[in-house]
C-alpha cells in the first residue's frame, strides 16, 4: 500500500508542475492526481496485458521445446541400437534427432529466460523439428512416432513465438 501513496504523491507533483501557477486545493490537486493514475492504468492495461500474454507464449513454447529435446534423444538412442544392429537406413534420423534435441534445448532454454534472441531461434528450431519428422517418417518406424508427433508440435508452437 505504502507505494501506492508513493505514486499518489509522485503523480501529485507532476501535476503541481504540469500546471504550473495555477492555485489548487490540496482536494482537488489530489482527486487529479488520481485520475491521471486512473488513466495511467487504463493505458497501460493492454500493453501488460499482452507482455503478460507473450511470457504465458514463451513458457509455454520453453516446455514444449524441453518435451520435444526429451523424445528426439530417445529416437536418437533408438536409431543408433538400429544402426548397431546393421539398419544403416536409420543413420540419417539418428542425425536429424540428435540436432533437433541440440536445438530444442537451446529454444527451451531462451524462452525460458526470455531473451531477445527467442524468435529468431524459435525459426531455426521450427525448421530442425520439420526435417527430423520428416527423415524419422521416412522409416515408418513406430518406435519414431513420438519423435514425429513431439516435433510437429514444437514445431507448430516456435512458428508462433517467432512471430
Amino acid at each position: 500500500m505504502a507505494h501506492v501513496v508513493r505514486l499518489k504523491n509522485v503523480c501529485v507533483k507532476v501535476v503541481q508542475l504540469f500546471l504550473g501557477g495555477v492555485q489548487m486545493n490540496r482536494h482537488t490537486l489530489r482527486c487529479l492526481a488520481v485520475l491521471v493514475l486512473a488513466g495511467i492504468a487504463v493505458l497501460s492495461g493492454p500493453a501488460l496485458a499482452a507482455e503478460h500474454d507473450h511470457a504465458a507464449m514463451a513458457n509455454r513454447t520453453a516446455k514444449t521445446s524441453a518435451e520435444c529435446m526429451v523424445e528426439c534423444n530417445q529416437a536418437f538412442h533408438h536409431c543408433f541400437m538400429q544402426i548397431a544392429a546393421g539398419k544403416k537406413e536409420h543413420s540419417k534420423a539418428a542425425h536429424a534427432a540428435l540436432d533437433c534435441a541440440e536445438m530444442c534445448s537451446t529454444s527451451a532454454a531462451l524462452c525460458a529466460r526470455m531473451s531477445p534472441m527467442m524468435a529468431a531461434c524459435c525459426e531455426a528450431c521450427a525448421k530442425c523439428c520439420d526435417a527430423c519428422a520428416a527423415e524419422c517418417e521416412k522409416l515408418n518406424d513406430p518406435a519414431l512416432k513420438a519423435c514425429i508427433d513431439a516435433c510437429r508440435k514444437t514445431a507448430k508452437e516456435c512458428r508462433e513465438m517467432a512471430k
